[in-house]
């Protein structure tokens, strides 16, 4: 019995070891992440963003087909720039979950039951992150450009790039929920990003 009660704090404590490594990690990556080294290639006159005036004699053809790549970089950019912010904003709320858990377990007032719940909560989190991202590769897989999941307790929202969901490929997606998690049909919510 002391054997296991050991193993099992020495598995607890390694788990909550490699969250706090992981978080100043990802603390330490947002500081520097912010140094831009702006190179001869990127230097342009072209300011984005800027109206741009398009003189009548061009061909109407040249500027249907300008127009239309146009709009397909400007859509492609804004999902990009979607699920960039968006996994962002689900890392954040994830590392300051685990730090403030990380803080409460080693405070020194708090007793084994609350310490062994708090830890149980980090390593449910680490499961629910290593669980989204399986299900975010596997849609990937299935021919999808670009994914991302939240798992939240009894409800999974997955947002896809796509021009247009066909019902196939909706029914691929919550068969991959319903595989690896325990979530309803009902409550799973596909969302598309064009």
């Amino acid at each position: 019995m002391n054997m296991v009660l050991r193993k099992r704090h020495i598995i607890l404590a390694s788990l909550v070891l490699a969250l706090g490594v992981a978080v100043y990690l990802n603390y330490q990556f947002a500081q520097t992440g912010n140094n831009f080294v702006q190179t001869a290639n990127s230097q342009s006159t072209k300011n984005y963003g800027d109206a741009q005036f398009v003189d009548k004699s061009v061909s109407s053809e040249a500027q249907e087909g300008e127009s239309s790549s146009q709009a397909d970089s400007a859509s492609t950019q804004s999902a990009s720039e979607y699920f960039t912010a968006a996994r962002l904003s689900r890392e954040q709320s994830r590392d300051e979950a685990v730090e403030t858990l990380g803080q409460m377990i080693a405070q020194e007032g708090i007793d084994q039951q609350q310490k062994d719940s708090l830890t149980m909560q980090a390593t449910q989190i680490a499961q629910t992150i290593e669980t989204e991202s399986k299900i975010e590769n596997m849609v990937k897989a299935k021919g999808f450009t670009e994914c991302m999941v939240y798992l939240d307790g009894e409800n999974a929202n997955v947002s896809v790039q796509t021009e247009g969901l066909l019902p196939e490929e909706a029914a691929q997606i919550k068969d991959i929920l319903l595989r690896e998690t325990d979530v309803p049909v009902q409550n799973i919510s596909i969302v598309e990003v064009k």
